[in-house]
């Protein structure tokens, strides 16, 4: 009896140093109770759906919830709890936002290494752009992360790509089947435009590998970049191109062997009309070069070297 009496005092101390133990590494200034503390006040249908989020993991000592709840991120609130007139450390959106520094700081604490490790100095934080002006924390999914509602979001800032999407040639951005994401990286980028990769083929590679090669006999203009011939965003002309064929090819060959130059009236050689006259070549004029000229991304048949079939 003296034995259990011995064992229960050690265990009363011990969870007595433990208590004192877990008290000195809870900040005084930290309210406690987790976020119970705060759904008190806070318990409506803007903020409850965190808790079904991987945010709320208790179980797991990286999230906000495994540490000190809602605190967390919004920084120790122990006064805020004591009086409503006495604001959290850090508030996302409101009258008193705090300044995006202070907002983008809380979540790279976390968040900071995988996609968002060139997120320093990228052209979305050169411009002030906060992690909450584009990701929503408490909701059950960040429509920002769903491909089919994702473009909307980058489409409150980027209004010229949304009425690009809506021209007869487009990626199937508004059908939800190409989301923004899988040519941008919004977190920072090596390459220009935040794109993915470090080059635009290389973004276009990633789906359209049969343009990769390697090719024994290459266009130039297609190995230097995509762009020179097509508009990503959308188009009127078919194929994303930027200008309707054979324009687009004359941009560059003015002086084709054809002689074949339609907004300047000339033909193809030998073609004669009634009366002996030369008449317009048809396959030149309104049908564009890759009438013949089908492999304009490359060839490699060993008589390739004009693209043709």
């Amino acid at each position: 009896m003296r034995k259990n009496f011995i064992l229960g005092l050690l265990a009363a101390a011990f969870c007595a140093f433990v208590g004192s133990a877990a008290m000195a590494q809870q900040p005084a200034n930290f309210a406690g109770g987790g976020a119970e503390t705060c759904l008190k006040c806070h318990n409506d249908t803007k903020v409850n759906p965190i808790l079904q989020t991987p945010h709320a993991m208790k179980g797991d000592k990286h999230t906000p919830f495994g540490q000190q709840g809602c605190e967390s991120c919004h920084g120790a609130s122990a006064q805020h709890v004591a009086s409503r007139s006495n604001k959290p450390e850090v508030i996302f959106k409101g009258a008193n936002i705090s300044p995006v520094e202070e907002r983008n700081q809380i979540c790279l604490s976390c968040h900071q290494s995988g996609a968002r490790i060139n997120w320093q100095g990228s052209q979305h934080a050169s411009n002030d752009a906060a992690c909450t002006n584009c990701h929503q924390v408490h909701v059950h999914k960040d429509p920002v992360l769903i491909k089919q509602t994702q473009a909307e979001k980058c489409f409150t800032c980027h209004a010229e790509q949304r009425s690009q999407i809506f021209r007869f040639s487009h990626h199937p951005i508004r059908e939800g089947k190409v989301g923004c994401s899988d040519c941008h990286n919004p977190h920072g980028s090596a390459g220009p435009k935040l794109l993915k990769e470090v080059t635009v083929n290389e973004v276009c590679y990633n789906c359209h590998a049969e343009k990769r090669g390697p090719l024994a006999w290459e266009h130039q203009p297609v190995r230097e970049n995509c762009l020179t011939c097509h508009n990503p965003h959308g188009s009127n002309q078919p194929r994303l191109l930027i200008q309707r064929a054979p324009y687009l090819c004359q941009e560059c060959h003015t002086n084709s062997s054809h002689q074949a130059a339609p907004q300047s009236g000339q033909q193809l050689p030998g073609k004669t009309g009634f009366n002996g006259a030369l008449s317009t070549n048809f396959r030149a004029f309104a049908r564009g070069c890759v009438n013949c000229h089908s492999q304009i991304h490359g060839s490699n048949s060993p008589g390739g070297m004009w693209f043709t079939r």
